[in-house]
This record gives structure tokens, sequence and C-alpha cells, in this order.
């Protein structure tokens, strides 16, 4: 007779046991395996803009309603505080950095902090003082690299984070976005989506302005903000070159393999595609793919697999050399000289 405990080994009661099964059996039926690329672009990027719960945003678009709430000058050039409406009932805090000794039109990367305090690490001021310093980690004080560099800056507080996290109902999370990622669910959208949607209603307000080359709007961040690189690249016609951050990988290896805020799981979208798919919707544009050695979450083993898949996209669309990946030594953070150094050699100056 078979004891208990040897009934127990037999029967499979671990969710995680079904869902690795169904990533070993589970082909993505619009992944990449040659041919076509813009026809195969067309395809999954209509798929991805319904499962982000793009065509649940709004019809028409508001107003944008842009105000300016504070003006200083910087050391490398300038800074404004504005804030703009995304939609109704949704505001977007920036901040404006504009590089000194450059004549316009700029080149401007649109700059997302991932979870952290907020923007303000962008700019390296106090979130609730901006007249106050502070030492940022990681490089990630994204609009002051960009000025160092003669980089126009758009630096956006996404849903959530900082100035934008809850503040009306009670949190029962720990982290700040699932209340908001799960609401946006009943919706037929995704938190995801909707920090697409401001982007691009950032690129929005980018239009109104005459200092700004209009075919040179990139986007970058870290973790995070290099998830809603990656999408917004590969959804927004607009964005012409990309830096995403500590993000790009597997799913399989990454948010597939341990535990993550819920605003990385899109709907359905393993069965459709891995996440050198989605960065291929961004070919033949410039992307910089940037990774840390020792990154826990984000395992660089896997970031190299899935940008060997990605370098095919882009070989297949004639442009390999477009397509670069690099590795800082340590972990979860930004490596702002490995990067730029390999961006400035696309961005076209006027």
């Amino acid at each position: 007779m078979t004891s208990p405990k040897n009934q127990s080994k037999k029967l499979h009661l671990s969710p995680s046991i079904l869902h690795r099964y169904l990533m070993d059996h589970t082909e993505q039926t619009l992944g990449y395996t040659g041919g076509d690329v813009k026809a195969w672009q067309r395809k999954l990027r209509r798929k991805l803009r319904e499962l982000l719960g793009m065509n649940q945003m709004p019809a028409e678009r508001a107003d944008l309603n842009v105000r300016s709430l504070w003006k200083r000058d910087h050391k490398y050039g300038a800074i404004e505080k504005i804030a703009f409406t995304s939609e109704s009932h949704s505001d977007v805090t920036a901040y404006v950095c504009l590089p000194q000794n450059v004549e316009p039109p700029y080149t401007f990367f649109i700059c997302l902090q991932g979870h952290s305090t907020g923007a303000h690490n962008s700019i390296a001021v106090n979130r609730d003082d901006n007249s106050r310093p502070i030492r940022v980690a990681g490089d990630r004080d994204f609009g002051i690299g960009c000025m160092k560099r003669g980089i126009a800056a758009l630096c956006i507080e996404q849903r959530s984070f900082g100035e934008r996290r809850e503040q009306m109902q009670v949190m029962r999370s720990n982290t700040p976005c699932d209340e908001a990622a799960m609401h946006a669910l009943m919706f037929g959208r995704t938190l995801m989506g909707e920090r697409v949607y401001d982007v691009d209603r950032g690129i929005d307000y980018l239009a109104t302005r005459s200092d700004v080359n209009m075919k040179q709007v990139g986007v970058m961040g870290n973790s995070g903000g290099g998830t809603i690189s990656v999408f917004s690249a590969a959804v927004l016609p607009r964005i012409a070159l990309a830096m995403p951050s500590c993000y790009f990988c597997t799913f399989r290896d990454s948010i597939m393999s341990i535990h993550h805020c819920v605003d990385n799981y899109v709907p359905s979208l393993l069965r459709y595609a891995e996440m050198s798919d989605v960065m291929g919707l961004f070919a033949p544009k410039p992307v910089v793919i940037v990774a840390g050695k020792d990154d826990e979450i984000f395992p660089v083993a896997a970031v190299r697999r899935s940008f060997r898949r990605l370098k095919a996209i882009y070989k297949a669309a004639g442009a390999e050399n477009n397509c670069r990946l690099v590795v800082g030594p340590k972990g979860h953070r930004f490596y702002a000289e490995l990067a730029w150094s390999k961006m400035l050699r696309q961005i076209k100056r006027p």
C-alpha cells in the first residue's frame, strides 16, 4: 500500500508547476521566425496594443493644459517643472531639462524612473522640496546625464510613482502599483498601457514646442523605467531612439521566475511573443540595451540569449549595427558612461 507521504509526492499542487509546463509547451504564435520583418511587425504590434489595453484609452485626446510650476538655472543648462493632462482626471508632472551651449532643435529623451521615490531622482532633488539637492545612486539622475551630453530631457513621473503615488485610498499592498494595476484590468486596460499612453502624451507635448527635433525623440529608463521604455518603443512610432536598462531579458527568466510587481504582467502576452519580439518591433531604429552583470532579477545569461534573438531580427531588418548591448560590472542600476558611449554614436546632430 502506498504511504500518504509517497502519494503527496505524485500530486502537482504548486501553481508554478503548471505555469512552467505551459511555458515549456506554449509556442509564441506571433514570435519572429524569419521572413518579412515589416509584415511581422504590423501583426504583432496590433496585437500588443490590444493586449496592453491601448484600445481602451481615450479616442479623443484631452487638451494638454500645460502648466509651468517653476523654472531655474542649472550648471548644465536650465530646468523647468511642468504639469500636463494625459487624460481626463489624470495629470502628469515632468521636468524639462535643456542643455547649455547647444543650439535647438534639441534631441530629446523621455526619461522614466522605475520603482523608486519618483522622477525627482532624474534631476537629483528632493521629491517634496525640489529646492533641496540629493545624491542619486546608480546613475539614475537621467535628466542631468542628458544635459551633460548636450541632450534635452523630459523626465516624466510615471503613474503610481513619486508625486503620482496613490494618496486617496488606503493601500494594502507593499508595492506602489498593485492596486492601480489590478484596477486598470477591470476596465480592459493595463497599468503598463496607461504608462505608455503617458509617454505618448509627453511626445504630444514635445510636438507643441519649437525647439524639439521630432525626428530624434528617444526613451530611456531603468528597471520599471526600462520596462516602459521597451513597450513604448514597440508601439509608439514617433520614438526614434531607445535605451532601456535592467529590464530587457526573457519573460521566462525574469518576471516569470520570481515575484515581481503586478505592473509587469500583460494578460496573454506569452501566448504571442517573448521580450525579444516586443523589442524587435523597434527595428531598424537604434536601441542600446543596458544590463548589469550581477542583476539578480534580470539575469545576464538570459539577457544575452534574448539579445541574440533581438540581433537576428535587426539583422533581418538590415540594421544589425543599430542594436547594441552593454553590460555593467555590478547589479540592477544604470551605467551612464557605457550606455551613452554607444547611444551618442547613433544620434544624428542637426
